[in-house]
């Protein structure tokens, strides 16, 4: 099909991203951790991993809040089968996004140029 703009992985992508928002959300709360927010996530081609970039409000406790949401992976992973409907639901990985902190350096640098 010549001008098919997106591709499966890119739909379930963006439906994990919604998914997955509020879940964690959800979940930092409910586990004391910090607050963070999902940025993107990246579908493997076979639909069988997920990347899940987040973000935390507060950068200095990121590493904590990584560490808690790979330890709630799995219960993640079980939450999001019953909100999406699909057959296999993707094996969630987290990474800290370090995109904003570098935008937010570079920005700085350029205010005191």
């Amino acid at each position: 099909m010549p001008g098919k703009a997106f591709h499966r992985t890119d739909r379930v992508s963006a439906q994990l991203r919604r998914e997955l928002g509020a879940l964690v959300h959800a979940a930092a709360r409910e586990h004391a951790l910090p607050s963070v927010s999902v940025s993107d996530v990246e579908v493997s081609r076979d639909l069988a991993h997920a990347k899940v970039f987040v973000t935390a409000l507060q950068p200095e406790r990121a590493r904590e809040a990584i560490k808690g949401l790979k330890a709630l992976a799995p219960e993640l992973r079980h939450q999001l089968a019953r909100a999406v409907k699909m057959r296999h639901v993707p094996e969630l990985h987290f990474h800290y996004d370090e995109s904003l902190d570098r935008g937010e350096r570079i920005d700085q640098l350029l205010r005191d140029a």
